[in-house]
C-alpha cells in the first residue's frame, strides 16, 4: 500500500489545540459554521463539508449526540439522519453529481476515520472523476476550489434541507 504524506492534516487530527472530538467541537460552536464549512444544522444533527474530500462536494451528516454506533442513538434520531442523507443526495444531484456513494463506517475496524462519533458520508461521483492518477498512481487529484464548492452547496442547501 502506498502512503501519501500529508502533514497539513495534523492540526485537524492531533493538533495542540485539537478538541477531544472534532465533530463535537463543530456541533457545539454554531458561531463558527462558516469557518467549519457547515451547510445546515438543526436540533438533532448538522451537515458539514469533509475537510479532506474524496471528490468535490463530499460532505457528512453528523448527529450532535456523541455516539459511535446507530443503536446508541435511538431509532428516532437514526431515522432523522436518514432523512438528511436523502435530502443530501438530492442536493448533490442539483450540484451536478451523476451518482453518489453513501454510507457509514461504524467503528475502527470498519474503517471509520473518527470512530467515536458516528457520521454518514455523501460522496458525489462524476463521469470523469476517475482517471489515470487514480487507476495507476492510486492518487486522487482535487482540481477545484474547496471554498467555491462550499459556497455553491451552501447556497443550494436551503432548498434541500428542511427545517424539521
Amino acid at each position: 500500500m502506498d502512503h501519501l504524506y500529508a502533514p497539513w492534516r495534523s492540526p485537524y487530527l492531533v493538533g495542540e489545540n485539537a478538541p477531544a472530538c472534532v465533530f463535537c467541537a463543530i456541533s457545539q460552536n454554531p458561531k463558527d459554521d462558516l469557518k467549519n464549512h457547515v451547510l445546515f444544522r438543526d436540533s438533532l444533527c448538522f451537515v458539514v463539508m469533509n475537510r479532506y474530500p474524496y471528490t468535490p462536494g463530499h460532505f457528512m451528516v453528523i448527529p450532535h449526540t456523541h455516539q459511535d454506533s446507530p443503536e446508541g442513538l435511538g431509532l428516532e434520531l437514526w431515522l432523522h439522519l436518514q432523512k438528511r442523507l436523502y435530502e443530501g443526495v438530492q442536493l448533490l444531484y442539483a450540484f451536478g453529481a451523476q451518482g453518489v456513494n453513501l454510507g457509514f463506517n461504524i467503528k475502527d475496524v470498519a474503517g471509520a476515520g473518527i470512530a467515536p462519533h458516528l457520521h454518514g458520508h455523501l460522496v458525489p461521483r462524476f463521469a470523469k472523476d476517475t482517471n489515470f492518477m487514480t487507476s495507476i498512481a492510486q492518487t486522487r487529484v482535487y482540481g477545484v476550489d474547496f471554498e467555491k464548492i462550499y459556497s455553491t452547496l451552501q447556497a443550494k442547501a436551503v432548498d434541500y434541507f428542511t427545517g424539521v
